[in-house]
């Protein structure tokens, strides 16, 4: 309820002030309308999650407002102020989408909880639809792990942005984690407490596309909201967006502008109070020199970008990585853990993981789900968990290992690096017999 906007209706003075002022102290934001036509106004300017008017207004009921609205597109709750609840009115109110009476004369409280039913069933149907679509959907859920200075960097700039509302541009290679550093992002942003929407522009069809995002008004003149309506107050984020069709980029280009979106079918244009988050693994910049991609679009999205780094340049956080999946497969499938032993982690610190942490991650699940690591990553049965994992010199060796690949071998060159002697490098490896 405190993170309600509200609009009051109603044509004497002393009822809209008696309603702003019990609801003021509770809400996020009350505002007011003398009549019909100015509370039609205040709909054009700004989105209320609900709206309470008196049924008895100069130049018409509020029963006919509220029809004529969701005829245009009313997308509010509405609670109806009203002397007489006869068996008509109220038919004509459930028609029209009312979703409470509140008989004269009423005290505080009962508006207050018509209010907050109102609200609580709001939030319930939006809360549904975003899980029953997620429920379907492989989110990007967990913890943004790692202690490399890659992913430390990629950390630093979201703290930085969390607090804004510009729109961020996510790239990097497939399976880096870009859905779940917008997450995160969001996660630190005042708008945590409302919806994150989560949309891969590749996954809906092309002739889906309007409906899903944008709404739809129904047969029956309701207003069937898209994914832009659901996630209001909260954060979207496009993922993909350099497979959006055409039609989408140019519908995308205007809700940025103008923080408006018209539903298909609707008259009326309902602002929008939402943070923009996009990701993309293509050159969008080669792509809109190509002709495939709006230029406008592209610097629209393109205000702040974050480059999320492969595996392989953030390495030493693949040991924390693959403990966490492990613990994490065992206990959602009710199977055993494997023993992650220095043998084996130093062959994942070792590998070059092309398909990044999703590659990972999948390799831990189908590990468990099989019993045993393939072949190319099992272990000889040495020391494992805690022991193998923050045991100071098998750390080193699975660092000096990884700098020795990515050096081809030159011993001269990783103690460069390393900013050892290459006499310690030759130690080290006579130590650990390789």
């Amino acid at each position: 309820m405190s993170g309600a906007s509200i609009l009051v209706i109603d044509d004497e003075p002393g009822m809209r002030n008696f309603l702003t002022k019990i609801l003021g102290t509770r809400v996020k934001r009350v505002e007011q309308a003398a009549s019909a036509k100015e509370a039609s106004q205040k709909l054009d300017e700004a989105h209320f999650d609900l709206v309470v008017l008196d049924n008895i207004m100069p130049g018409g009921t509020g029963l006919d407002w509220v029809t004529e609205q969701r005829r245009k597109g009313f997308y509010a709750d509405a609670i109806l102020i009203t002397a007489y609840a006869d068996l008509d009115t109220a038919i004509t109110a459930l028609r029209a989408g009312v979703s409470d009476f509140v008989l004269k004369p009423f005290g505080a409280n009962q508006i207050l909880g018509a209010v907050s039913r109102a609200l609580d069933r709001k939030y319930l149907r939006r809360d549904n639809a975003l899980l029953r679509r997620e429920l379907y959907a492989d989110t990007g859920r967990g913890q943004l792990l790692g202690k490399s200075e890659a992913l430390a960097t990629v950390r630093a700039m979201i703290e930085k942005l969390a607090g804004l509302t510009t729109p961020v541009l996510f790239t990097g290679e497939s399976g880096t984690g870009k859905e779940l550093a917008a997450r995160h992002l969001h996660s630190l942003s005042d708008r945590r407490d409302n919806p994150f929407v989560a949309v891969n522009c590749a996954a809906i069809a092309p002739d889906r596309i309007a409906t899903e995002l944008f709404g739809v008004m129904e047969s029956d003149e309701r207003l069937k909201p898209g994914l832009l309506l659901l996630a209001d107050g909260g954060t979207l984020f496009l993922d993909e967006v350099a497979q959006m069709p055409d039609q989408l980029q140019a519908a995308l280009l205007r809700v940025l502008e103008d923080r408006k979106v018209r539903p298909v079918g609707a008259e009326r244009e309902i602002p929008l109070n939402l943070r923009f988050l996009f990701a993309t693994n293509a050159d969008l910049q080669k792509a809109v020199a190509e002709g495939r991609f709006r230029a406008d679009l592209f610097h629209r999205m393109n205000v702040m970008q974050i480059k999320m780094p492969p595996l392989k340049d953030r390495s030493e956080d693949i040991v924390e990585l693959a403990a966490m999946f492990m613990t994490h497969f065992s206990v959602s499938m009710g199977m055993p853990p494997l023993p992650l032993d220095d043998s084996t982690l130093l062959k994942l610190r070792r590998y070059d993981w092309p398909g990044n942490v999703r590659e990972l991650k999948n390799l831990i699940e189908r590990s468990v789900i099989l019993g045993a690591f393939p072949e190319e990553f099992a272990g000889n049965g040495g020391f494992s968990g805690a022991e193998a994992i923050e045991n100071l010199d098998l750390v080193v060796q699975r660092h000096i290992m990884h700098l020795l690949d990515m050096c081809d071998g030159n011993r001269a060159e990783a103690a460069r690096r390393l900013g050892v002697s290459r006499k310690t490098i030759d130690r080290k490896l006579a130590a650990w017999s390789m």
